[in-house]
């Protein structure tokens, strides 16, 4: 009778999609209640790459319950071709937060079987919440955003482009972050070509500088 109750929950796990995690890794959950400095454990999946420069990697990960922002992970130039969105890594390092932004620093990693990519999901009515940090690093949409400014960091193309756009009398600044999207992209060139008062649906990953700054890598003019 036991060896059947305990085939029946396997089974159950199994056609419920229920994985159990590798001994030592996190949840998501775990990874948020750890004090920052301590030792981690993940596992996740690549999003984005941002930038690899003498064998460090920096990554947007997500997995269904929560995203990761790995800063400069020790990696390979082989190793970072094979990071390709929907990978599916453990990553080992230490937790760490700089100027509101929660990441994983001194990290290294390890493929796995699997694939996962997120779907943006709309945080607009988050916006100026403090419900909107618990989604911090996911991929996300913004819409029906009014363009109040856009200027490039050093006066002209070429370098990051800092936008400031406004939902219901309210004010927030993103960032078109050159390392993540380079400058021949088609959100670079897009966002570049933005007016004060144009209205525009925007995806991105949910970055914290000093607040709310997320890395814009699309953007769709409404009106």
């Amino acid at each position: 009778m036991k060896k059947f109750i305990a085939v029946l929950l396997t089974l159950t796990m199994a056609f419920s999609g229920c994985a159990a995690l590798a001994e030592g890794v996190m949840t998501h959950a775990e990874y948020v209640a750890a004090a920052i400095d301590t030792e981690v454990v993940v596992e996740t999946y690549v999003q984005a790459k941002q930038s690899w420069w003498e064998n460090k990697a920096t990554v947007y990960c997500q997995s269904e319950d929560g995203a990761y922002f790995l800063y400069e992970m020790a990696c390979s130039e082989e190793d970072y071709a094979k990071l390709e969105q929907g990978t599916k890594i453990r990553v080992t390092g230490y937790k760490a937060e700089w100027a509101g932004e929660v990441e994983i620093v001194d990290a290294t990693f390890e493929i796995l079987e699997g694939s996962y990519i997120a779907q943006a999901q709309d945080m607009t009515a988050l916006l100026g919440t403090d419900e909107l940090i618990a989604h911090q690093n996911e991929f996300a949409a913004f819409k029906g955003m009014t363009i109040e400014k856009v200027e490039y960091k050093n006066g002209q193309p070429g370098d990051d482009i800092y936008v400031t756009a406004s939902v219901g009398g309210q004010s927030y600044n993103f960032c078109v972050e050159v390392y993540l999207t380079g400058t021949e992209t088609d959100v670079y060139k897009a966002v570049g070509e933005l007016k004060p008062g144009d209205v525009v649906d925007m995806e991105g990953y949910l970055y914290w500088y000093e607040g709310v700054n997320p890395h814009i890598t699309s953007v769709t003019l409404v009106k």
